[in-house]
């Protein structure tokens, strides 16, 4: 940033440059208003970034953020992005043993096919009915309550009466998930696939009081008014890459290497201290919104900062040299990873893993998710790497909180990837570290993320993907009309610890935007 621009003023100044941050400068910026936006780091993107984590290889990764579904059709249209997603042909597949010979339940490739695998695993049509009827009715609650995001946020009965469906309303919104889960499916594999959406980055029981996991289950599957998770066409980082070029284009200023340390704030006009490699400077803002966690909000302020919410995963990213060869030679590998992966994610299997994990110790057997990006987006790879049949794998795994990493981050990190790799290798007919590609120093090109290396690495509270526990979709005490204010009126939060924040979406970057837009100045 220019030294000049530190004294001017600037209708709002975006703290953060993740994608959320960049959506509310593109939206400003494009209604007329002067827009600063600080990124601390050398780059904007955040947590969604595409980035070439291994030492001389042409793999583009997206390293912490991987799919896209809560991001709603209509930013991409209102800032003319050039982005694009690729469905998945499969949903998922998930291996396991049974009655001594190896096999799994592939979901996808067609509903015969899909009703079919159901009927092998199961011994009957019932799991796959009741399952046709289960995402029938989040598909429904999906279609009515996904817009809602983009809109001034509901009370919670004027949602209910969106929902319209007393049962649905029920199973999703009052009791825990488990009873849902239960109710409807018998077997336990069945059971274990559909929970695990109420799991990713949540570390709550199926049976929760909290209903944590609900909350956490309802955003998985309401993304695009359908549930779809999609890949993103050139990573992560395509998506904000092309929201930075949008936000530029409309005339936004982003200064990168500038890290805000201080709002204040008389709730009409604002200023914003900010830190460079050559000292601090200030700039005026009639409007400040913060892409970051409520806890660096409170730090910006000077207010008490609320409790962190721990994360509760474990992020890996590989590069292989081919896909492995599996067990269940009943499927190819290509379709198997196509989708989602499924690793010990047995309905009783998550219910251990979360015991243990709530007891102080890393799960035994640890479950994990696996999504191979290059099968359906092999733009990621250099065109050398295509031609020799390279492969990304992403790893996610579930039931680890922050807690467990503190003695030790070093060794519990080893620890918990030796014991994941060994839960993927049951399944596997060669070991998974046999497929590994190298670095340019001969390296295995394989890197892991515990809840404390994400904070570090992104500042995310305890290592939390959300930044805070995720919020229901309606209003409540003290939420505010779009869910991004604060106790300081020119002040907003705009990051994943908003209402309806979490996840890659840009929703509350757009709601932040609206809610100054609406203050009309």
């Amino acid at each position: 940033m220019p030294a000049h621009e530190g004294s001017r003023a600037y209708d709002a100044v975006i703290v953060g440059g993740g994608h959320n941050g960049l959506v509310a400068a593109a939206y400003l910026a494009r209604a007329g208003r002067s827009v600063l936006v600080l990124e601390r780091l050398a780059t904007t993107g955040g947590a969604a970034v595409s980035t070439r984590p291994f030492e001389g290889v042409d793999a583009r990764l997206s390293r912490y953020s991987y799919l896209v579904s809560l991001l709603p059709s209509k930013i991409v249209r209102d800032l003319g992005l050039d982005f694009a997603v690729r469905g998945r042909t499969i949903s998922s597949y998930t291996p396991v043993e049974r009655h001594g010979r190896a096999t799994g339940l592939l979901v996808g490739g067609g509903e015969e096919r899909t009703r079919d695998a159901f009927a092998a695993l199961t011994g009957s049509d019932r799991a796959f009915t009741a399952w046709r009827r289960f995402y029938g009715m989040t598909g429904e609650v999906a279609r009515k309550v996904f817009p809602t995001l983009t809109e001034p946020l509901p009370a919670r009965e004027e949602l209910r009466r969106r929902v319209d469906d007393e049962e649905a309303w029920r199973a999703l919104f009052e009791e825990p998930i488990g009873v849902a889960v239960e109710d409807r499916f018998e077997d336990d594999l069945v059971r274990g696939v559909v929970l695990t959406d109420a799991l990713i980055g949540t570390f709550a029981d199926a049976h929760d009081p909290s209903l944590a996991q609900n909350r956490c289950f309802l955003y998985h599957v309401i993304g695009g008014g359908t549930g779809a998770w999609d890949v993103p066409v050139g990573g992560m980082g395509a998506l904000t890459d092309a929201l930075a070029g949008a936000a530029r284009a409309a005339g936004a200023v982003l200064a990168t290497g500038h890290e805000a340390v201080r709002v204040e704030t008389d709730g009409r006009q604002a200023e914003v201290t900010y830190r460079t490699a050559d000292g601090e400077g200030t700039v005026a803002a009639r409007h400040v919104l913060v892409n970051a966690s409520p806890q660096a909000l409170a730090e910006l302020t000077g207010d008490a900062a609320p409790a962190p919410a721990e994360g509760a995963q474990l992020k890996v990213n590989m590069l292989l040299k081919r896909l492995p060869r599996l067990r269940d030679t009943a499927v190819d590998p290509r379709e198997a990873f196509a989708g989602t992966f499924h690793i010990a994610e047995g309905y009783e299997q998550l219910a251990t893993a979360y015991a243990e994990a709530a007891a102080g110790r890393l799960p035994s057997a640890p479950p994990s998710e696996i999504y191979c990006h290059s099968l359906t987006d092999p733009t990621i790879l250099g065109p050398d790497l295509v031609a020799r049949g390279y492969q990304t794998l992403t790893l996610f795994g579930l039931h680890t909180p922050a807690r467990l990493f503190d003695a030790d981050n070093d060794g519990a990190r080893e620890e918990l990837l030796k014991a994941t790799l060994a839960q993927l290798d049951a399944h596997l007919a060669e070991p998974v570290t046999d497929c590994l590609a190298t670095d340019a120093e001969g390296r295995p090109c394989i890197e892991a993320k515990t809840p404390l290396d994400l904070e570090h690495d992104l500042r995310l509270p305890g290592g939390n993907i959300f930044h805070r526990e995720l919020s229901w979709p309606y209003a409540q005490e003290g939420t505010g009309r779009w869910g991004v204010e604060t106790s300081h009126a020119n002040v907003l939060l705009c990051g994943a610890g908003a209402v309806r924040g979490g996840g890659v979406s840009g929703v509350p970057g757009h709601n932040a935007a609206m809610a100054v837009l609406e203050d009309g100045f």
